[in-house]
Parts: C-alpha cells; sequence; structure tokens
C-alpha cells in the first residue's frame, strides 16, 4: 500500500502542489500524512504517525526526497530504517527518481545523490544567510526581518497605554497584531 508524505518548511508555505501530486498518484486522502515543520528534524507529528503506521511491504510516496529531511545523515537514516522494516521510498519529480523497492545498485546510488545533493543545498542556504547577515551588520543595517515598529512608534505605543488604552486599540492604530505589539514592548521592559 502507498503512503503519502507532505512537508513545507513553515506555516506560511503552500502544501497544494505536493498534495496534487500525490493524489495524482492515486494516493487518497486518508493515506496522506502532511506536515508543515523544517526539515532539518524528523521530530514531525504526521511523520511519526506514518511511519508508526507503515507496515511491511507498504511504499512512503514524497514528491521530493528532501520532504523527508534535508539532512545528509537523517534522510538515509531514515530510509535504511524503513528498508529494514520492509517499507519502501519513492519520488515523483526527483532529478534522479528514486524507488528503494528496486534493489538494482542505479536505486541506491540515486538515493545517496540526491540526499547529498539536498544536503549541500541546505549548507549552502545557511551559508548565504549567514553571509547576508554579515552584509547587513556592514552596512550598520539590522539583519532580518524589517522592524514592524520604529523606536518612535513604539515609544508612542508605550505612552498611548500609560494613558490606559486597550492594548487591541493600540495595536490597531499601529497596524501590528496585540502577540507583535507584546513582544515588542517585551523587549525593553525598563521603559514601560
Amino acid at each position: 500500500m502507498d503512503l503519502g508524505y507532505a512537508r513545507v518548511s513553515t506555516t506560511h508555505q503552500d502544501l497544494e502542489r505536493q498534495l496534487v501530486a500525490l493524489d495524482e498518484h492515486g494516493i487518497p486522502d486518508e493515506r496522506i500524512y502532511a506536515d508543515k515543520k523544517t526539515g532539518a528534524t524528523i521530530d514531525r507529528p504526521e511523520f511519526k504517525k506514518m511511519l508508526t503506521y507503515a507496515r511491511d511491504g507498504d511504499t512512503i510516496v514524497a514528491t521530493d526526497l528532501d520532504r523527508l529531511g534535508r539532512n545528509l545523515r537523517e534522510c538515509l537514516n531514515v530510509i535504511h530504517n524503513l528498508s529494514e522494516r520492509g517499507i519502501g521510498v519513492k519520488t515523483l519529480r526527483d532529478p534522479l527518481p528514486i524507488d528503494t523497492t528496486d534493489t538494482s545498485g542505479m536505486a541506491e546510488l540515486s538515493v545517496a545523490m540526491l540526499a547529498l545533493f539536498a544536503h549541500m543545498e541546505r549548507v549552502f542556504m545557511r551559508e548565504r544567510a549567514a553571509h547576508a547577515r554579515e552584509v547587513a551588520a556592514a552596512q550598520g543595517k539590522q539583519p532580518g526581518r524589517p522592524r514592524k515598529l520604529s523606536p518612535a512608534q513604539l515609544a508612542a505605543a508605550r505612552a498611548a497605554l500609560r494613558e490606559d488604552q486597550p492594548v487591541g486599540q493600540v495595536a490597531e492604530a499601529f497596524g501590528v497584531s496585540r502577540a507583535t505589539l507584546y513582544r515588542y514592548l517585551a523587549q525593553n521592559t525598563e521603559q514601560i
């Protein structure tokens, strides 16, 4: 029996493309497991549920090998552990298609190469992010996302709160959520 697995790294990303591909492969919705969590860890709720459910003779189908995890060691360990349980892994859209139910040497080589490429991409992504942070710091910019509230806006929000304006009203006035306002207020509580 085929079990589908889909994953995106953040809650802001969309699973639709992967879910459509798994559906087109003929996997019914009740046998598709999907997580919105980074692939750097195998501590993903739906992934764990799928691994618990999978039985000897089943095949786990994903669009790409990096959906199972981007870390080379973890990816290969997952495939190895599944193989020892008699569970195959198949990918639908990798440049080198993976099908561990194929016992040829090329199938094993494809798994190793794609896992290596996924790992390399993760390393390069971290290096690019570190470089971007260094460049921003060298230019006197704060790395990361732009701040939602400037220091002047934060001071005005604090003043409004001291005047007993409701938090929701203050947050709305500055175009941020209550949670964002609370987070900014907590950063320098001595100034409240």
